[in-house]
């Protein structure tokens, strides 16, 4: 079976955190593009270069937060789907991060 084009904007800080993630895009059937971005500058700099079809986004990053990804996205009129995939968030807060717009969540591990 031939892998689906994927492309994936990651914003996370964590490099080792983005290569597990499309380690199992690649094991779920898709080949990602990607670009890694941990700020709002860079996330800005990654929407206005290329299209993207999802964005996966860590919920707690020192300068950026995964809300404040969601609402720069929200804010610019951008509709694609956002997925938080996080170590540190609760069901609540998940619940809360789905109510402001994102489309569902993973735990990381």
């Amino acid at each position: 079976m031939e892998a689906r084009p994927l492309r994936a904007l990651l914003v996370e800080d964590s490099e080792e955190d983005a290569m597990l993630l499309l380690r199992e895009l690649r094991r779920g059937g898709f080949a990602a593009e990607s670009e890694r971005v941990d700020n709002p500058e860079d996330m800005l700099g990654a929407l206005q270069n290329r299209e993207w079809e999802v964005v996966f986004t860590d919920y707690t990053m020192p300068r950026f937060s995964g809300i404040d990804a969601l609402s720069l996205l929200r804010d610019r009129g951008y509709d694609m789907p956002v997925i938080f995939v996080s170590g540190t968030i609760g069901e609540d807060t998940a619940v809360d991060a789905m109510r402001r717009g994102a489309n569902d969540y993973i735990m990381k591990g």
